[in-house]
């Protein structure tokens, strides 16, 4: 965090007053669609990334900042009926913010913008259940994590495996994935909540939201991995292993995806991978059209760069 100790206390006081999220400039890959049915736009890794990165930065200099984000979102949302807005873990951890108010002002601040969903990250385990619960008190959505074991954990009131979101009569459940912990998180970080298997655990709530809950389309947020060479598992052993999900919306690899990767299985069905990178300098949009039409529904995805110039 490169701004000073008085700017810091400035902004802050700001929040602390309960200031609105103020507008900024944003710049988009291509142009927003007013025809499509249902928008998704996601997030992920933004770790606690409020400013802009520094003009001086190494890499990603003057983009970012959590008010660019949330104008942009605020402008597709003024001329797209169905938004969903989710993120795939890992708020915490990375800046002054972080260490000053522990991801509470994150989750207010994603709360204004409205964010459905939220997978759980390895970071979210950073000041232990007990600091994971005293920031969520702040949030106004759900964290997801079905392969998470967390009851009787101060993690159980804001933790869930799965929600239905419905638009117009269709029906798309999502649910999340979070990492196993060995050699990931410090065990004196997770108290008694235990990692389960993510494969098991993905086939079990998938066969539950398409069979009993007859959801049209299922998410998965992940917080995985795209892809590893070795044993662990990732998102692409998720598309290959577990049947109906539709698309997995990823985070804790940093992979910057222009496109989805497309997983093709041996039914025919097309599985989407896609993740954003880190530090909030992007936003992801997938728009799905033909609702109710077809399985195989028309996709058209692209990220905006925020704070790039127009």
């Amino acid at each position: 965090m490169t701004i000073s100790r008085k700017e810091f206390l400035r902004r802050t006081a700001l929040f602390a007053a309960g200031s609105v999220l103020p507008l900024g400039t944003v710049s988009a890959s291509s142009g927003l669609l007013r025809s499509d049915e249902i928008t998704i736009l996601y997030t992920n890794d933004t770790h606690a990334r409020l400013d802009p990165f520094p003009k001086n930065a190494k890499e990603f200099a003057g983009l970012g900042g959590i008010a660019r984000r949330a104008s942009l979102i605020k402008r597709i949302r003024d001329l797209q009926k169905n938004v969903l807005l989710l993120d795939a873990g890992d708020v915490f951890h990375g800046s002054t913010w972080f260490e000053v108010y522990g991801g509470s002002v994150d989750f207010k601040l994603m709360t204004e913008m409205n964010y459905d969903a939220m997978a759980i990250g390895n970071h979210e385990f950073d000041r232990g259940p007990d600091g994971f619960a005293d920031a969520a008190g702040h949030a106004g959505f759900p964290f997801l994590a079905a392969n998470y074991i967390v009851r009787n954990t101060p993690m159980a009131p804001f933790v869930q495996r799965q929600i239905v979101k419905e638009f117009d009569g269709f029906k798309m459940g999502i649910f999340g994935l979070g990492i196993e912990f060995d050699g990931v998180i410090d065990r004196s970080l997770t108290g008694s909540i235990r990692a389960a298997d993510p494969i098991r655990n993905a086939a079990q709530i998938t066969g539950y939201l398409k069979n009993s809950l007859q959801c049209d389309y299922i998410i998965c947020l992940s917080h995985l991995g795209y892809h590893y060479s070795d044993a662990r598992v990732d998102d692409y052993d998720i598309a290959h292993s577990v049947d109906d999900i539709d698309l997995i919306i990823g985070g804790h690899t940093h992979t910057f995806l222009d496109t989805p990767t497309v997983v093709q299985k041996e039914s025919g069905k097309r599985v989407y991978i896609t993740q954003m990178g880190h530090g909030g300098v992007r936003l992801g949009r997938i728009d799905l059209n033909n609702l109710g039409v077809t399985s195989d529904y028309n996709l058209h995805a692209q990220y905006y760069t925020i704070g790039e110039e127009e």
